[in-house]
């Protein structure tokens, strides 16, 4: 199986598997068992009527926004798990709205490319979004009772409007007859990165999602890593043509951006780049290192 066909069932998989209680979607109802408080490792809305775990950016705000809870070990403890075992593996295979983006992102068109004056300060954005958002809003905006909402839930991410807002409202006239501002405000943000993911790789993973700054973050780190050997590579640049996260492969593949996706190692002609889980790191040769 190729590589792309082997990602993308990967990611298939991992979308049927966190969005797995089907008649949810035909009731217009959250699953609300005891499993529900599991957070699954991609980005993925807790009001989805199909969602069998939590979102683990929405489970973080709403720890960090209740002040009955000090310090949520278990969430820390979960992102952390996920961020030093697999780092970005998350965005490039587990998370259901980065395959959606992908899946946008195949209509045939004519893309565009964000110039790097503007694209470089742009992915600065979604670290922004998990500092102030995520977790300095939800800690310092509360209410009489000490609770905060989920900002960034609330406000920007529109996986929320697209996998629980929109199936819900559908099913339910009293929710229907409540939509407003909010709603709207979502929706455009929605319809903004669809029509973006068309014309753009993963805008919303390039420059919004909290998520995947805090695993970007671990990719250096995490026991999952990829290497170029600096024997074998001969300098063609075409691992960094090739590269949908514009990832500066020959001298940072370990970096914040990479999300894993391994189109660098398809194109590799002498078959210089490698990835795989590493726990005690390997004396090797790489570009990286010299």
């Amino acid at each position: 199986m190729k590589q792309s066909k082997k990602r993308g069932f990967i990611q298939l998989l991992a979308t049927v598997l966190s969005n797995g209680y089907l008649i949810g979607f035909a009731q217009g109802k959250i699953y609300t068992g005891e499993q529900k408080f599991l957070c699954v490792p991609g980005l993925n809305c807790y009001s989805c009527p199909g969602a069998v775990g939590a979102c683990p950016i929405g489970a973080l705000q709403a720890v960090l926004g209740d002040r009955r809870y000090q310090f949520s070990y278990y969430i820390f403890g979960t992102l952390l798990l996920f961020s030093v075992l697999l780092g970005r593996v998350v965005c490039g295979f587990l998370c259901p709205f980065g395959f959606v983006q992908d899946l946008l992102h195949k209509i045939k068109c004519k893309k565009w490319k964000v110039p790097q004056k503007i694209d470089k300060p742009l992915r600065y954005l979604k670290y922004v979004m998990l500092v102030i958002p995520v977790i300095l809003l939800p800690m310092v905006l509360t209410n009489a009772f000490g609770i905060a909402p989920p900002y960034f839930c609330k406000y920007v991410c529109p996986v929320g409007i697209f996998e629980g807002g929109i199936p819900l409202v559908s099913q339910n006239q009293s929710l229907q007859q409540m939509v407003g501002f909010l709603f709207g405000w979502k929706m455009l943000i929605l319809i903004t990165i669809v029509v973006l993911s068309v014309k753009i790789y993963r805008p919303f993973c390039k420059y919004v999602c909290p998520l995947g700054a805090f695993y970007g973050v671990f990719n250096r780190f995490s026991f999952y890593k990829m290497h170029v050997d600096a024997v074998r590579c001969d300098g063609c640049g075409a691992c960094e043509r090739a590269c949908p996260m514009q990832v500066e492969v020959r001298s940072c593949i370990n970096g914040t951006e990479c999300i894993r996706c391994g189109k660098c190692k398809t194109v590799c002609h002498t078959q210089a780049i490698s990835s795989g889980f590493e726990v005690l790191p390997e004396k090797r040769t790489t570009l990286e290192s010299q």
